[in-house]
């Protein structure tokens, strides 16, 4: 089992008189992740599941002294899946302030359903955390920078899912990620809208997933699936609510022809990319490197800011004449922009366009030889 960034730092996360919130995609080993600290707590703990019809009717209507009367001999409850409960939010208010030496742990695969439900409620009494599939950062402290670095091209194809990692062969990995992709991936977003399948939507995610790096028309997707763009935005939307993509918007400042409607789109996963598109074949018989190594190495970066709380606003950059730059972060009043390539064979400047709009930015070409202060630092 990899150890996962959050596991010591858990006990000084869920504290009594606060609901710890625990969001992420499904199968990246939330529930493992805090099955483990109740293992070791020391204390009486009430463990449940959102699908709990029982558990759901309580909180949704219970009085003050009903929830203390069911709750307060606890010291820990853990609710997985909070998300399928309706209006959680005003019972844990409850349950925090008059059980004050009770701790409270939730976790949920739907960002918007979830913060619908607990959200308001609970502002000011809840710490909020991600967790996304194993990380390099993660690899790192549990294999070592050498043997990581020289499974790079695993990673890119097969991903990062915690389960994959007691995988040995090709066909148990490649089955495993077709199960997430049509039994998981789309189980909070079919809840959401009521849909009786989900084939349009995996449809627009296979689109979605050959254009990595490029700019994604709502109006055109709407087009090859018969579909209005309206319906694509609200699909794309909630797709990123349910932890499946990540919306980038085009950077600018002061330059009228840099591009700033549009927007680029990146899968969580890199085995998921691959598992909708039905393509595991190795790095040197494909044409989509360039896509697989700008997707991994984006969600890398992400993962390393999340866990390390470096807070940055990120988008890409790009003009009409398509001089661009993958990912431009913007932190602490300063601009950086990085390049990736998988293989870097010549020396790269920063677009002239760049350079004498924002002459103090920072920009680097991300290739396999230098990843290391990008992903772990």
């Amino acid at each position: 089992m990899i150890r996962r960034f959050y596991h010591k730092k858990l006990y000084d996360l869920i504290t009594p008189g606060k609901v710890f919130v625990l969001y992420g995609p499904r199968q990246v080993g939330k529930t493992t992740l805090i099955n483990h600290f109740c293992d070791e707590f020391d204390g009486t703990i009430f463990r449940s599941t959102g699908e709990d019809l029982q558990l759901q009717e309580i909180l949704a209507n219970s009085s003050v002294q009903q929830l203390k009367l069911f709750f307060e001999d606890y010291d820990l409850i853990f609710i997985d899946e909070a998300q399928m409960i309706p209006n959680a939010g005003q019972a844990l208010k409850i349950i925090v302030d008059q059980i004050p030496d009770l701790s409270v742990v939730v976790t949920g695969s739907s960002s918007f359903k979830l913060s619908s439900a607990i959200g308001e409620p609970l502002v000011g009494r809840q710490r909020i955390k991600k967790l996304y599939p194993i990380s390099l950062l993660e690899l790192k402290s549990e294999l070592g920078w050498f043997d990581v670095k020289g499974r790079l091209d695993e990673f890119m194809i097969y991903g990062m899912y915690p389960e994959l990692f007691n995988m040995t062969s090709r066909t148990e990995r490649i089955d495993y990620l077709h199960q997430i992709k049509d039994g998981y991936l789309f189980k909070d977003l079919l809840m959401l809208e009521n849909l009786r399948n989900s084939n349009k939507v995996r449809d627009l995610l296979k689109l979605i997933a050959f254009q990595i790096g490029n700019e994604v028309s709502h109006q055109e997707l709407g087009k090859q699936l018969g579909m209005s763009k309206n319906t694509v935005a609200r699909y794309l939307d909630l797709l990123e609510k349910a932890f499946v993509l990540i919306n980038v918007r085009g950077f600018s400042r002061n330059l009228r022809k840099e591009v700033v409607k549009t927007s680029r789109y990146y899968f969580y996963d890199n085995g998921i990319r691959n598992a909708l598109i039905n393509n595991f074949n190795d790095l040197n018989t494909r044409n989509d490197v360039g896509q697989l190594w700008e997707n991994f190495m984006f969600i890398e970066r992400m993962k390393m800011r999340e866990y390390k709380q470096i807070h940055a606003e990120t988008y890409f950059w790009r003009t009409y004449d398509q001089k661009e730059i993958d990912l431009v972060e913007q932190r602490e009043g300063n601009l950086f922009g990085y390049e990736f390539k998988h293989r870097q064979n010549k020396s790269i400047s920063a677009p002239a366009d760049w350079q004498k709009a924002y002459p103090d930015a920072e920009f680097k070409v991300i290739s396999r030889d230098n990843i290391e202060e990008f992903v772990l630092n």
